[in-house]
């Protein structure tokens, strides 16, 4: 091995995640305490990213970062703690739009991100230079460079993602919904070596909603067939807990698709490269129906503490998944 081989190997992290916002930064910052400083890569879903107000918004990116630098609020999983309105309520003064509620905090994270995206740099650079800048020492990395919109069709016709999940409160039903530049765009670099990598031992798709935060990602030219060709074992954990969606549209989306509300709906969709699956304790009757090995855990985070213990429970699933020793288990925590 080359001083340069092995320069790189060091680089790559031993844990991969793919998250959306809220409930995948969750299962972040548990797998983020649990881990070495720097074993952790995040990839963040950019399909929810949009231009408003002139600024250049990455609502994932930005969830992942307010919560993995402890900036997070903790009462709305979105946006800073401790924020202020006043730029809010002066727009408003001034008739202009305040649908999508920016704190005083936040605007300076929009401003930056533009002021530099209009520079020249990418989205992963700037991405970077403000984890460091806050002290993250998990890489965030963004699912690409390019632009990928994700829209929804409705019965008021389609919808860009921000007007549909924010504006109109995902009042709308959906009938499909599509991942606009995905064909065109290059999943970054960073992603796919690291999947390629022997150093890598667990790919984690956190518990984020499957078809607005993580197939964004999957959508990706060679995204799915590189995962299918991991090494490491792949491990999902379900947003839905007993027929319920942990947070936001899921369980609407899924019922407005036709499908059914079920952890194993959800364990379907990535049939195509999962090795293994955490769904939670009160689904513990279907571990026998699923077609991968699994076990039920308690996966709702109410707490740090369950965020962490989550954590410790994928990583030792991926370890029973690499030692060939997991069926279908229920864990108690």
């Amino acid at each position: 091995m080359t001083a340069t081989q092995a320069a790189h190997q060091k680089e790559t992290p031993r844990v991969v995640a793919l998250s959306g916002g809220v409930g995948g930064a969750k299962l972040a910052l548990g797998l983020s305490r649990v881990l070495p400083p720097g074993e952790l890569m995040v990839i963040a879903n950019t399909g929810d990213d949009f231009s408003h107000l002139g600024l250049e918004i990455s609502p994932d990116i930005d969830t992942l970062v307010y919560t993995l630098a402890g900036l997070n609020n903790p009462e709305t999983g979105w946006g800073r703690r401790s924020e202020t309105w006043t730029f809010m309520d002066a727009l408003g003064q001034l008739g202009g739009e305040t649908w999508f509620r920016l704190g005083d905090g936040d605007v300076a994270m929009h401003v930056e991100r533009t002021r530099r995206l209009a520079a020249g740099e990418t989205l992963s650079d700037v991405t970077q230079s403000i984890t460091r800048r806050l002290g993250i020492a998990t890489s965030i990395v963004p699912m690409t460079n390019d632009r990928v919109r994700t829209r929804v069709r409705t019965d008021d016709g389609w919808l860009e993602f921000q007007d549909y999940f924010v504006r109109r409160q995902c009042a709308p039903a959906i009938s499909a919904i599509e991942f606009t530049g995905a064909a065109d765009a290059q999943p970054h670099p960073v992603f796919l070596a690291a999947l390629r990598s022997e150093r890598l031992e667990t790919v984690v798709i956190c518990p984020s909603n499957p078809f607005i935060s993580v197939e964004p990602i999957l959508a990706l030219p060679g995204v799915r067939a590189a995962l299918a060709g991991c090494a490491a074992p792949k491990i999902a954990v379900s947003p839905v807990i007993a027929g319920k969606a942990v947070k936001g549209p899921t369980a609407k989306m899924m019922a407005e698709l036709g499908l059914e509300i079920s952890a194993i709906t959800i364990a379907q969709r990535y049939a195509d490269f999962l090795d293994a699956y955490v769904l939670d304790e009160q689904d513990a009757s279907l571990l026998g129906q699923l077609r991968v090995p699994a076990v039920a855990a308690k996966t709702l985070m109410t707490t740090l503490e369950d965020r962490e213990v989550l954590a410790r429970t994928v990583l030792d699933v991926a370890d029973s998944v690499r030692g060939s020793r997991l069926v279908g288990v229920t864990v108690t925590t």
